[in-house]
């Protein structure tokens, strides 16, 4: 009998690591972009920060904007030239290639004086917040 058992619970195993295989070969690249494009986003009283891990990217394949308190954040890249060998064989690839977009709700910026800067893979954008004085241009008094 506790062999039965153990024979059933060694064929539910391989059925299970072959169900984990198949999903990892079938669906890896239908992963979300968020899986990609991992950001931290901070606050302080002065400043948003967003930080984008982006490695392999050219800084001139990355676009930003900010428009109805949105940042977009945008990155393409080709094709790798170096994705085989001299016959192009590939066994395994996982890295990305193509267009790769994020959106950041971010409200109250000061578009002016949003910087950004690429070093050693990560993106950092910091947009500074409108000071209070600067909403209040926008404010009509009622006569």
């Amino acid at each position: 009998m506790a062999n039965e058992l153990q024979n059933r619970n060694n064929l539910f195993d391989s059925l299970m690591n072959m169900r984990n295989w198949m999903n990892d070969d079938f669906f890896s690249n239908l992963t979300p972009v968020a899986d990609h494009m991992k950001t931290d986003v901070t606050e302080d009283d002065k400043n948003y920060t967003v930080k984008i891990d982006m490695p392999g990217f050219d800084k001139k394949d990355i676009h930003i904007n900010y428009a109805n308190d949105i940042l977009t954040v945008t990155g393409h890249r080709d094709t790798f030239d170096d994705d085989g060998d001299k016959d192009g064989n590939v066994l395994h690839s996982e890295r990305r290639y193509g267009q790769m977009s994020r959106q950041y709700r971010l409200p109250d910026v000061n578009k002016k004086d949003i910087k950004a800067q690429y070093k050693n893979g990560v993106l950092t954008i910091t947009l500074p917040k409108m000071d209070e004085t600067d909403d209040d241009e926008n404010h009509i008094n009622i006569e």
